[in-house]
């Protein structure tokens, strides 16, 4: 339930960036000098609402247009708020411990349990690394050693991992503390982010297997 959900929030959310960006293509070319890349509904009707076209029917057709695609932005934003709120019910009942993670909030943890399903087949943290993406493959040269970043593994909860390392490398405590740790020891910023996105993977795996083994699991 919680996979389907969330490939529908994903499909929404796809639908609603590109019609972002056609209406940002309209305004552009309504508006002297154009706007600026970043666009929300309310925004975008506030502009609209001081253009007066100029340049014949196909000014007037532009400006039409765009009042369109703002309908259909603002339905998508209903559409992605409602299934928000459905998705944070469903991540409540399945009683999952993932949201106790700093960062991991109910659209997040409901695409990490949609895209793992049965934790089981992990019989280790390092398998469960390995399919996510999060453990680095070496890359070092001589007496420097350095890895890089695995393009192999489930890019879907590898950016969900992703997500919530840069929440935590961006706090003051949690994983920020660690993430500081590691540039400190010497790691670029990039290779600290890794370190603490397998710690967070880590974290994760617990966590799942822990849901899996709890009297009255439903996470599915």
């Amino acid at each position: 339930m919680l996979r389907l959900l969330s490939e529908r929030r994903e499909d929404l959310v796809a639908e609603r960036t590109r019609a972002l960006n056609r209406l940002h293509g309209l305004l552009r070319d309504l508006v002297p000098g154009g706007v600026a890349r970043t666009l929300s509904a309310d925004r975008a009707a506030r502009i609209l609402r001081g253009i007066r076209p100029r340049g014949g029917a196909s000014a007037r057709l532009r400006r039409r247009l765009a009042s369109e695609v703002l309908r259909d932005v603002r339905t998508l934003d209903r559409k992605i708020a409602d299934l928000n709120r459905r998705i944070e019910v469903e991540v409540d009942a399945s009683g999952t411990t993932l949201t106790e993670i700093f960062g991991v909030g109910p659209i997040l943890a409901a695409r990490i349990i949609g895209t793992v399903g049965d934790v089981g087949r992990f019989p280790t943290k390092a398998h469960f690394a390995s399919y996510s993406g999060t453990a680095p493959v070496e890359a070092s040269s001589g007496k420097v050693v350095r890895h890089r970043l695995s393009l192999a593994g489930n890019r879907h909860l590898n950016y969900a991992l992703h997500m919530v390392a840069l929440c935590q490398a961006r706090s003051e405590v949690r994983g920020g503390t660690y993430y500081h740790k590691k540039i400190e020891e010497g790691k670029s910023s990039k290779e600290a982010l890794r370190c603490l996105k397998r710690r967070v993977s880590d974290a994760v795996f617990r966590s799942l297997v822990a849901d899996s083994q709890a009297p009255s699991s439903s996470a599915a």
